[in-house]
């Protein structure tokens, strides 16, 4: 039997993008005799849209975005939610820029936990963030999720203080030397995928290139 091909996977916890694409990406491994990778890539959405904090009406009380940085921003969580509700899924607008690092760390540590772990982990932390139910800051909050997922906490506090932070920096230093600077992006061989809506043309690649579609 042949090795399945490896399709290396960038996401974040913060980008509804990468919510999105989560589950297709799942059926693309029931599909294909392909493994998924799954790495973090830490997005800095100031650098490229601005920053805001909004109060628990919506209000903005803090901002540093200009028109067009807010046009796209509104647009892109009206098409976000519009996806969502197709699929049953709940995305509410956060209401500041997280910084996804501790969460990030976790989805690490989860993969090393084996892939009934890290998916359960992966599902829980999307869905729970993106209902505002989940502080992806807090590392209390996700060494509980962690938990919840099945991990053994033991090694987390240390993981996440020391060699958590140095596999991420290098995980994403990779990514970028790869060509990577968004998620969620697919990798297949050295060619990238970037965006949910390029996954059916990640299909068709695996199909040109002779991968046979699992049966059904």
């Amino acid at each position: 039997m042949a090795v399945p091909r490896t399709v290396t996977v960038y996401s974040d916890y913060k980008s509804p993008y990468a919510y999105l694409a989560k589950d297709l990406a799942y059926e693309l491994e029931r599909d294909f005799p392909v493994r998924l990778d799954w790495l973090p890539y830490t997005l800095d959405i100031p650098s490229f849209l601005g920053s805001a904090r909004l109060d628990e009406s919506g209000r903005v009380v803090e901002q540093a975005r200009n028109a067009h940085q807010w046009r796209r921003v509104r647009y892109s969580y009206m098409d976000c939610r519009r996806q969502a509700r197709k699929r049953g899924l709940v995305i509410r607008g956060p209401q500041k820029i997280w910084d996804s690092t501790v969460a990030l760390r976790g989805m690490l540590y989860a993969k090393r936990r084996g892939s009934a772990v890290f998916q359960r982990y992966h599902d829980l932390v999307f869905e729970r963030f993106w209902k505002r139910e989940l502080d992806i800051e807090d590392p209390a909050v996700v060494a509980a999720v962690l938990a919840e997922a099945g991990a053994d906490m033991a090694g987390f506090p240390a993981y996440l203080a020391g060699e958590g932070g140095e596999e991420i920096e290098r995980v994403c230093s990779d990514a970028e030397a790869s060509g990577v600077f968004g998620v969620p992006t697919f990798v297949l061989e050295g060619e990238l995928f970037w965006g949910g809506d390029r996954i059916g043309l990640l299909r068709e690649r695996l199909d040109e290139k002779g991968v046979e579609r699992r049966p059904i």
